[in-house]
């Protein structure tokens, strides 16, 4: 049983609207709790690499964001990553990147976070693009 602050989907919005660089992609948190999160982003012109796929760089804020996101619904909102690796499984192209995070392990003051990250085309159907896996710790 959590004895710290209440930390919900409310918060965690609030959270992620304080973070400018969140901002400027326009990312928006979708579901929060359990050990999970899912942080979502509208695929625009400005996040491609020359090829006209997502900047890979995209896809690892994403990852970080959301497993960070998904550690402190576990762990409380005092949280930051210590490090996590990305593997690119195919290049990203559609419509909307998401990023679905959630806990693999959990103690008092780290987490092992798995991060699944899709596009969407037009129509809706989700492709994966990417898979991440970091641990977070609490500060």
């Amino acid at each position: 049983m959590s004895t710290g602050p209440v930390f919900d989907l409310e918060l965690a919005q609030k959270a992620l609207e304080a973070q400018p660089f969140s901002r400027l992609l326009k990312a928006r948190i979708t579901q929060f709790g359990d050990g999970e999160a899912t942080l979502v982003l509208d695929i625009r012109p400005e996040l491609h690499q020359q090829n006209g796929y997502v900047h890979g760089g995209v896809l690892a804020y994403a990852a970080d964001n959301a497993l960070t996101f998904a550690a402190g619904a576990a762990l409380g909102p005092s949280v930051l990553t210590s490090g996590f690796s990305i593997q690119y499984v195919r290049p990203a192209q559609g419509t909307t990147l998401t990023a679905r995070a959630s806990v693999v392990s959990a103690g008092r003051r780290q987490a092992v976070v798995r991060v699944d990250l899709k596009v969407a085309d037009d129509q809706g159907a989700e492709k994966l693009c990417a898979v991440a896996q970091g641990t977070v710790l609490t500060v």
